[in-house]
């Protein structure tokens, strides 16, 4: 059985003349990366990997759940590949995956990460959200062996401000 955690990245600042890869979180995706941090730490135990997309919207997000979840740094990853719209290259890591990791983490990027959860997954969603978190699991002993599997917990920020 093989567990993936997907995080979106939190909403970002388009007020910066920045290339996109370095485009900055706005201030409510800081506060949507530290309290979904924060509520998901208390649900799930440490994963076995963590990778993030060399974005610094991204990489600022998975930080967030690195502070929350004490995310030690042998297990947190960069891969600039996550750098992804399309996701062949999120697909790509995915299955290149060590078998040994059993629960594996991601934060990337839209178009990718919503077409991932709907090939992949057993609930439709339409579009996952900024700093949306996704679990989905996989009746499978290797990630090369990546097959449809189930969504298990979708959690978005708005749900968290009812």
């Amino acid at each position: 059985m093989k567990t993936l955690i997907i995080v979106r990245h939190a909403k970002s600042s388009w007020k910066h003349n920045v290339m996109d890869h370095d485009r900055p979180l706005k201030k409510r995706g800081f506060n949507d990366a530290e309290m979904m941090a924060k509520y998901t730490s208390n649900l799930y135990e440490l994963p076995d990997k963590v990778i993030t997309s060399t974005a610094n919207r991204a990489k600022t997000t998975a930080g967030f759940f690195k502070k929350h979840w004490s995310i030690p740094d042998n297990i947190f990853y960069e891969n600039s590949a996550l750098y992804d719209f399309s996701g062949e290259e999120l697909l790509k890591i995915i299955k290149s995956c060590e078998d040994t990791v059993d629960s594996l983490m991601v934060f990337g990027h839209n178009f990718a990460i919503t077409d991932f959860v709907n090939i992949f997954g057993s609930t439709h969603i339409d579009n996952v959200p900024t700093c949306g978190f996704v679990e989905l699991r996989f009746d499978i002993n290797s990630w090369q062996n990546l097959k449809k599997g189930e969504t298990v917990y979708t959690l978005f920020p708005k749900q968290l401000k009812l």
